[in-house]
């Protein structure tokens, strides 16, 4: 899934994350992908040096079209799908996923549990600490729930960087570093107070992080 895309349009589950999978350790080997939509991260995976990519989708629709690019797709919750899934897994995505569950912390130690020691966890989640959730609880008074985008109203839980890497961590995983998409437009801001604004103009926050063992 996509934070910044409406789930009526096409794009929401078809999106290829390139510069997440830039981030990965390669070969990136067998890998999971949670709420994989439609598999847009396939071609990426395989050039990255992915032996088997098997993924998780909640909409049997979309599931179905994962099914054309991945080697296997399991549908329905991920808490429940964990459960039916193998491991061990070199390469776990959870890509704009955690901020939908009643318990994140409980899927990340799961997904922990079926990936080998030095395996690779990604995240992305919305970033609480955008500037423009800030502006609209003060000057607006409301938090601004949405159908899509930043604030989702699908979405049960919000990350700050220090909360998502906090959370990832207390699961049992080792964080490796936090950080966000690049940005271009506010990089002569960026520069200006030694990337201390960037926190408040992305809006989403990665964390990369190794199961420990």
């Amino acid at each position: 899934m996509s934070v910044a895309a409406n789930p009526n349009d096409e794009r929401y589950y078809t999106n290829a994350r390139p510069d997440v999978i830039a981030l990965l350790p390669t070969p990136v080997g067998r890998v999971l992908d949670v709420g994989c939509g439609e598999g847009g991260t396939a071609a990426g995976l395989r050039a990255a040096g992915a032996s088997e990519i098997v993924g998780i989708e909640l909409v049997p629709e979309v599931a179905a079209q994962a099914r054309t690019v991945f080697d296997d797709v399991r549908v329905g919750a991920v808490e429940d799908a964990l459960a039916d899934i193998d491991g061990p897994f070199d390469t776990v995505l959870c890509l704009d996923v955690l901020e939908h569950l009643v318990d994140p912390s409980v899927v990340l130690r799961g997904l922990r549990e079926r990936t080998r020691p030095g395996g690779w966890l990604q995240v992305s989640v919305p970033n609480a600490r955008h500037f423009s959730l800030v502006r609209d609880l003060v000057l607006k008074g409301t938090f601004g729930y949405g159908d899509w985008g930043h604030r989702d109203r699908t979405h049960l839980r919000w990350f700050t960087p220090r909360d998502i890497a906090a959370t990832v961590a207390d699961a049992g995983w080792e964080v490796v570093a936090t950080g966000w998409p690049p940005i271009n437009r506010s990089a002569g801001l960026h520069r200006l107070t030694k990337g201390r604004s960037s926190e408040f103009l992305v809006a989403q926050v990665y964390v990369s992080a190794r199961n420990p063992g």
